[in-house]
């Protein structure tokens, strides 16, 4: 594939993910709509846990082993009988295993939310019951789209996501005066089929797979099941995140699973297009570094990336640290979602936004051990950090502080997985301490300058009073820009002084 050709396919795809993920996002905008923090809005979040668990990380380990399988299977027709043989097996197991979600849902939600009330129990299981066989298709239309990727269809893998999300929208939105909460339920089921049968459709019409079924052993069925079951636990970092919110919340008062659920999601927009926008520029380099052994070249790449990510996170999360109730009442604060509820939700926001940079720093740190094949130790340090250390602070903190604590539990335990993940670099890496400093006296830098800027933000807000929240944040968002502009100028930040060169000669070439 030419490299003009490459750069327009992932600026597609880029566009269409961002599109999905805002209409996603919007979904959660539209339950504090409809319930604001109240049971029915947790029971909701609730009952499509364990659906969007499977679906991004049982599905996803599981698509990434065939793609790395079914790459090396030169022989087409050997090609075939794999796919067909994944297929099957694939299915037999989906359907089984999402009978028995249907049938025994009271014993599943009692098991994982053992915390709640009759009624917010009873209603969650019902919910549950009906989001239940969307399993199924989530988890095959997972697989489906990696066999759309092998064959570089990689705009169709992004738009049935845009399906998926703009459907269940579409669904709850439409639904809601007739079923109310039940709207969410069958959207989940409803947008989860269509989404399959989207590429069932365009993979029979290309004539892709022919969707036979074959219920043999082979070797390649083997090696998948057994690539997939690490790339499972790796990549159940960030949902495990969200289910330990709720299992540990649903002992708490009715409207605090919502809160935590409504305010994640909040931090993991800017976050993920953040990470999204340094991956894109990064991670190609990275590939073609570690191929040609260019290990300076690599650890170079390395404090670019978390220079970068520092520089565009860091300040936003500052910023929405002090404009947090703002930011609340102006994206969520509307139907039943009260003043009440805004109230609920400020100071968990306030904690969760303090371990955005780390989030998205594992999930980039954790790229260069893979590319050095070493995928044990960021898998270890992940799941020591979410399993235990969070674990740890929310039985610790939930007494005291009730959700907040649940909140404090996942910014402390990203800083400390962080933390472990840099340690690692030396230890198993071998990588060498820096002799140059540079990277110490960048983050003496943005130590500063993350000093600066609060100062700055926090006397604004003190003589500055606005009361309306959409003005507020307008003009706190363009005098925090005009500073921070100006604050990274007087630092010296090596990027804020490229870019303003960059202006004067395009200035002086118009000239």
């Amino acid at each position: 594939m030419k490299p003009k050709r490459l750069l327009q396919i992932i600026g597609a795809v880029a566009i269409i993910n961002m599109l999905s993920r805002l209409i996603g996002f919007f979904r959660e905008a539209v339950i504090g709509y409809q319930f604001g923090t109240s049971m029915e809005a947790d029971s909701i979040a609730l009952a499509y846990t364990l659906p969007n668990f499977f679906y991004i990380v049982v599905g996803g380990a599981i698509t990434t082993a065939f793609i790395s399988v079914y790459s090396k299977v030169n022989d087409p027709l050997e090609q075939k009988r794999y796919l067909e043989r994944i297929f099957g097996w694939l299915t037999i197991v989906l359907v089984v295993f999402t009978t028995a979600l249907v049938f025994f849902s009271d014993q599943v939600i009692l098991l994982l939310f053992p915390g709640l009330g009759e009624a917010e129990f009873q209603l969650t299981t019902d919910l549950f019951r009906v989001m239940a066989p969307s399993v199924f298709f989530l988890i095959l239309s997972m697989w489906l789209t990696g066999l759309l990727n092998v064959n570089d269809r990689f705009t169709w893998t992004a738009t049935s996501t845009l399906v998926l999300n703009g459907s269940f929208l579409l669904i709850a939105v439409l639904f809601y005066p007739l079923l109310g909460a039940y709207a969410h339920a069958w959207g989940a089921l409803v947008s989860a089929f269509f989404m399959a049968a989207f590429l069932v459709v365009l993979i029979r019409r290309h004539q892709l797979f022919h969707f036979r079924i074959r219920l043999e052993k082979s070797p390649e069925m083997w090696r998948t099941v057994k690539m997939a079951v690490p790339i499972m636990l790796g990549g159940a970092t960030l949902q495990l995140y969200f289910l330990i919110h709720r299992v540990f919340a649903s002992w708490l008062e009715s409207g605090y699973v919502a809160a935590l659920n409504y305010m994640s999601k909040l931090v993991q927009m800017p976050q993920s297009i953040l990470m999204m926008a340094v991956t894109m520029v990064i991670y190609p380099l990275l590939a073609r570094k570690v191929a040609a052994k260019e290990e300076t070249g690599i650890r170079a790449l390395y404090a670019k990336g978390i220079q970068m990510m520092g520089m565009m996170i860091v300040p936003v999360s500052v910023f929405i640290m002090f404009y947090a109730e703002e930011v609340i009442r102006v994206i969520f604060q509307y139907g039943n979602f009260s003043a009440q509820s805004t109230e609920l939700a400020t100071p968990l926001l306030q904690i969760l936004v303090i371990g955005m940079f780390f989030h998205a720093a594992n999930m980039y740190v954790t790229r260069f051990y893979y590319a050095y094949e070493h995928s044990v130790f960021p898998v270890a340090m992940s799941l020591l950090s979410v399993l235990g250390i969070n674990v740890g602070i929310n039985l610790l903190l939930i007494q005291p502080f009730g959700a907040a604590g649940l909140a404090w539990g996942t910014s402390l335990s990203a800083i400390c997985n962080f933390l472990l993940l840099l340690i690692g670099l030396k230890s198993v890496l071998k990588w060498k301490k820096d002799k140059t400093s540079q990277s110490s006296h960048f983050v003496l830098k943005l130590t500063v300058l993350v000093i600066l800027f609060s100062g700055m933000l926090y006397s604004w807000k003190s003589v500055i009073v606005i009361p309306n929240a959409y003005i507020s944040l307008i003009v706190g968002g363009a005098v925090s820009t005009v500073g921070l502009f100006l604050l990274m100028k007087l630092l010296r930040f090596e990027e804020v002084d490229a870019f303003v060169t960059k202006i004067k000669k395009k200035v002086g070439k118009r000239e």
